[in-house]
């Protein structure tokens, strides 16, 4: 069950034939000829370039990353303080109880 699985090559199921017009050639070595000229490389990447629409579109979205990063990281912030208020109190009713409990012996 744990196994893996490892795929086979399906194996041919018509007849299989080399081609027969396959023919040996004669390498021919071609006269001299100069090397082309050099051209510069064209870039590999195009430059970006910003239009007033597309930077207010990236300062947008910038923005709204910002606020919605800023309301989860506030809320797990609240979310860490509520427990630790609640932690604290359940420990003084605790200790309060042992207390009272400590002098009634």
């Amino acid at each position: 069950m744990f196994r893996p699985k490892i795929p086979t090559m399906p194996t041919p199921t018509g007849h299989v034939s080399l081609s027969a017009g396959v023919e040996p050639t004669t390498i021919v070595p071609a006269a001299q000829t100069p090397p082309p000229a050099r051209v510069a490389p064209a870039p590999s990447r195009p430059t970006v370039q910003l239009t007033p629409g597309t930077a207010l579109a990236l300062v947008g979205g910038g923005t709204a990353v910002a606020l919605v990063v800023g309301a989860v990281l506030v809320s797990m912030l609240l979310a860490v303080a509520i427990t630790g208020v609640s932690v604290a109190v359940c420990a003084v009713v605790l200790r309060s109880l042992l207390a009272s409990e400590m002098k009634r012996r």
